[in-house]
């Protein structure tokens, strides 16, 4: 048996990595079991909307109630409803009854639990280090979820009938949410060092890239989400797919976009497929100029209310 010191010399390193990954998949995965998810501080009424969205029995009066809880979310529902992708009909609402109703109980439980995360994102007092990639994770996943909207609109505008089903706000909170998995996976880093141990952030960013999909599918599942979020934050196809075009495909055309307009070097190895409709779509976006394409992604966010 190797000695440990030997974990340290470069033949190896991807025993080192596979020992740490197993080690903080399975601090996540306890965590997610036990119901206590390693994530910074969520309030109390997001965590008891998500508790509520589990049962049958519960209602829009159930999760108005449960908002009133907290005004500033209360506050934040209500603008959402009323907000270009939300409000489809373009009927004013005032009241959280009326807002909830509109949304749906699903959406309100997707919104409220997007809009707590991308505030911690911002709001943590973890290390400079932490705080460093979780800020930089807010960026990078208000570009993915805009650019999935944009990409979804451009579908739709299409008008034919394959890609009637796809929706703007579901597709933006699908890409907020996208990398929820990494949250975890910082506070347990965190933590970690805060016990006294040591790991290269180096290595540490190697992890929550390898283990990122992994601990946002736990997440997401263990609250309830559908698979069209859980597809999006791992990137894999369901077996059974309901539609034969869904938002994975939109956020793997969105990404694609993204690193375009990044000039990624990787992009060369990053494969999209798409239809004559799709190719249209992607033409249009990625001949937008810079300012023109940024303009739109701040019009999108805006245009959301979060």
């Amino acid at each position: 048996m190797n000695h440990l010191s030997f974990y340290w010399l470069p033949e190896n390193k991807e025993l080192l990595l596979q020992g740490i990954e197993s080690e903080f998949s399975q601090l996540v995965e306890q965590s997610i079991s036990t119901g206590k998810i390693s994530l910074p501080p969520i309030p109390n009424a997001v965590l008891k909307i998500q508790r509520l969205c589990s049962l049958e029995s519960t209602g829009v009066s159930d999760i108005a109630e449960c908002l009133l809880e907290d005004p500033g979310l209360a506050a934040i529902v209500v603008r959402v409803a009323n907000s270009v992708i939300f409000n489809r009909r373009n009927i004013t609402c005032t009241d959280l009854i009326t807002a909830v109703s509109r949304l749906g109980i699903l959406r309100v439980r997707d919104i409220v639990t997007a809009q707590a995360i991308e505030q911690l994102k911002h709001s943590v007092n973890l290390s400079q280090e932490c705080n460093a990639i979780l800020q930089a994770s807010a960026h990078n996943s208000r570009e993915l979820a805009a650019a999935m909207v944009m990409v979804t609109k451009g579908y739709r505008e299409s008008g034919e009938p394959q890609f009637q089903h796809l929706e703007a706000d579901k597709a933006l909170l699908s890409g907020l949410l996208a990398d929820i998995g990494l949250f975890c996976l910082v506070n347990e880093y965190y933590l970690y060092l805060e016990r006294g141990n040591y790991l290269d952030e180096q290595i540490a960013l190697q992890i929550f890239n390898s283990q990122c999909s992994i601990a946002s599918k736990q997440v997401l599942s263990s609250w309830g989400f559908d698979q069209d979020f859980i597809e999006v934050a791992t990137n894999q196809d369901s077996p059974n797919p309901a539609y034969e075009f869904s938002y994975i495909d939109v956020a793997r055309m969105a990404n694609h976009i993204l690193m375009f307009r990044r000039q990624d070097t990787e992009i060369d190895d990053h494969f999209v497929e798409f239809d004559v409709t799709g190719a249209d779509v992607m033409y249009k976006l990625s001949n937008l100029s810079e300012a023109e394409f940024r303009t739109q992604i701040d019009e999108v966010i805006n245009a959301s209310g979060l």
